[in-house]
């Protein structure tokens, strides 16, 4: 009995030293996630302690844009809570903790050391989305896996404020690493990304929620018009692998190219086709969707040519948003964030707006600078004049499946990937994106079971 009492006194005084951080978003729903999540948390608290933790929710702490990138909130962290905590410990909203075993897993550690503790990830090979890092051995640097929860030591936010804004977990790594005069990621076998009730799961402190869909019946494929970014001298080479794969899956889609090709058959928005930025042909596109020449849906889907994509997870996905709020989903990235800079939807990995969105972004004075300007980066300047926020969505990806860690991977159901560079696209949509249960006929779906997003 006086052990058990001990063990609670010990878990009390812990308590009082860990701040968490859930890595919320502003949309509704994310928000509502978050909320839940910080109840429950809240819960598991109050049997422990009469002073819970604070519980602090990512995107309502200051009103830089940048926060959610991580760097740019350190600062202020370290200046709320450097003299009282001792540890920061970061969530996800999918991220299930069982707050005694995160305690006994972070008393491993001497709290008034630098440490940066996590589930470790690392790349197979040296990728642009990690800016190459460390080039002739991509896997000997890793980086945390911001599922399984990840934490840092109070005594680590003393450093120099951070110069990097940019969306990345690998980034979070070399900024603490800093060019080995701070620490690399230890690997805390506790910090978890097994379903919650896997039987694997037993020694964790951290799980994913268990496989279910996230809200409700799917999104009506009639709902969504999919705009394909082409140009004429991909008509051939990459169209036909969006026909072989995923066209047959949308019941509105159109092609959009610099040519008109019955065949396809494409539109010639009149916009000449640029090596680059396609910022013209994107506006021209959103021009359309609010015009009498298509028919009206809730939802746009932008995609280039040669993205891969699967519209019944998109379809669920959407199921969980509002189309009357002004949605706009995907891949989220940054640039200047913490300097007067804003975030951007990646446009291979798709774009999603709800026609709320598009209407707002249409009502304002932004344009393009030029039709070569790079779209998706213009999109962000835009919606961030208009304080709309951007909604990422880790089940889109910008890259190839290659430029992922398996790891990362292996705990999502994707929704897209981005570039034919050195793969047989058909293959990956099959291995990555198809789903065998489904049974699918052209321009439509038939009923089929629910999958895991």
């Amino acid at each position: 009995m006086f052990a058990y009492f001990f063990f609670l006194n010990l878990v009390c005084a812990y308590l009082r030293e860990i701040v968490f951080v859930i890595q919320s978003q502003s949309n509704s729903f994310h928000v509502s996630r978050a909320e839940r999540q910080r109840a429950d948390l809240l819960q598991q608290t109050q049997s422990l302690t009469q002073t819970p933790p604070p519980v602090l929710l990512l995107h309502s702490l200051t009103d830089n844009e940048g926060d959610w990138s991580i760097l740019p909130v350190l600062p202020y962290l370290s200046l709320l809570f450097g003299k009282n905590s001792s540890w920061l410990v970061f969530l996800e909203e999918e991220t299930n903790v069982k707050v005694t075993k995160l305690l006994q897993a972070l008393r491993k550690f001497d709290r008034r050391k630098e440490w940066f503790l996590g589930k470790p990830l690392h790349d197979e090979e040296s990728t642009i989305i990690h800016h190459y890092a460390f080039a002739e051995n991509p896997s000997i640097f890793k980086y945390p896996d911001f599922s399984a929860a990840w934490a840092l030591s109070i005594p680590l936010l003393d450093r120099s404020g951070p110069n990097l804004y940019l969306p990345c977990l690998t980034l979070v790594a070399l900024y603490i690493w800093e060019n080995g005069q701070g620490p690399r990621l230890t690997a805390v076998p506790e910090l978890c990304t097994e379903p919650e009730h896997s039987p694997t799961a037993q020694h964790c402190a951290t799980t994913l929620s268990s496989p279910a869909p996230l809200c409700g019946e799917p999104v009506k494929k009639e709902d969504i018009f999919v705009a394909v970014k082409t140009c004429k001298k991909f008509h051939t080479e990459r169209v036909p692998v969006v026909k072989k794969t995923w066209e047959r899956e949308a019941f509105l889609l159109e092609y959009y190219s610099d040519h008109t090709d019955p065949s396809i058959p494409t539109i010639d928005l009149g916009v000449p086709n640029t090596e680059r930025g396609h910022c013209g042909k994107t506006f021209a596109i959103l021009e359309r969707y609010v015009s009498d020449a298509v028919p009206k849906t809730r939802w746009l889907l932008v995609v280039d040519d040669d993205t891969l994509i699967s519209l019944p997870r998109l379809q669920m996905l959407l199921s969980c948003y509002d189309p009357s709020e002004p949605v706009c989903l995907g891949e989220r990235y940054g640039y200047g964030l913490g300097q007067g800079g804003y975030s951007y939807i990646t446009g291979g990995g798709g774009m999603v707006f709800s026609r709320a969105a598009v209407v707002r972004l249409l009502a304002s004075d932004c344009k393009c600078y030029s039709d070569d300007a790079p779209d998706d980066m213009v999109l962000g300047m835009c919606l961030n004049a208009l304080g709309l926020p951007v909604t990422h969505s880790s089940l889109f990806h910008q890259a190839r499946p290659e430029d992922y860690s398996r790891d990362f991977l292996a705990h999502q159901v994707p929704i897209s990937f981005h570039k034919h560079w050195n793969i047989d696209p058909v293959a990956v949509f099959n291995r990555w994106l198809k789903d065998e249960s489904r049974s699918t006929s052209p321009r439509g779906l038939n009923k089929s079971t629910k999958e895991e997003l």
